[in-house]
């Protein structure tokens, strides 16, 4: 059974990890979440559930405008092979959320199996604030980015933090 927000916020609160929630209407879609970034201050992201030809699963975790490039990102991230998105059952099965409401909080719901690897862009974790469903797409969870990287590690996940997106790329290119 996949953790309730509850359980999520109880875990946060066992790892003296403190974060803010703001109810919402539900979005399904960056898009549809464009009016949150006036209204929730701090960096608003995108969450992408991959799979490589191995099977192998990713949650890739960036801004939410960063630039991803699908057929760049597998060496980066250390796949085999292309990426594509991982199926909504795949997806459920593995992270215990939906379509729409995949977050880097579901990690709690892989705590025991550690199917998923974890990447977090080098842009985003500039960020003092970051925001995140909690485990649904009706909140917005704010939390520091060593309170994502605390949060990760409890969940027996070693995060890598890696330029995935143009941006960082650029970033990085640039030094």
């Amino acid at each position: 059974m996949p953790a309730s927000r509850s359980q999520l916020m109880s875990f946060l609160e066992e790892l003296n990890i403190p974060v803010s929630t703001i109810d919402h209407e539900p979005v399904f879609t960056v898009a549809e979440s464009a009016d949150l970034h006036d209204r929730i201050p701090g960096g608003h992201t995108k969450n992408l559930f991959l799979k490589d030809k191995k099977g192998n699963l990713f949650l890739v975790v960036a801004l939410h405008d960063a630039t991803i490039d699908l057929k760049k990102i597998s060496s980066i991230i250390g796949a085999s092979g292309r990426v594509s998105f991982g199926k909504a059952d795949l997806l459920e099965e593995v992270l215990g959320v939906t379509p729409g409401s995949v977050t880097p909080f579901s990690l709690i719901n892989d705590r025991e199996a550690q199917r998923v690897s974890v990447v977090f862009d080098a842009n985003m974790m500039e960020q003092e604030v970051l925001n995140f469903h909690p485990l649904l797409n009706n909140a917005s969870t704010a939390i520091s980015a060593d309170g994502l990287m605390a949060f990760a590690k409890a969940c027996g996940h070693d995060a890598r933090v890696l330029a995935v997106s143009a941006e960082a790329q650029k970033v990085t290119e640039d030094l």
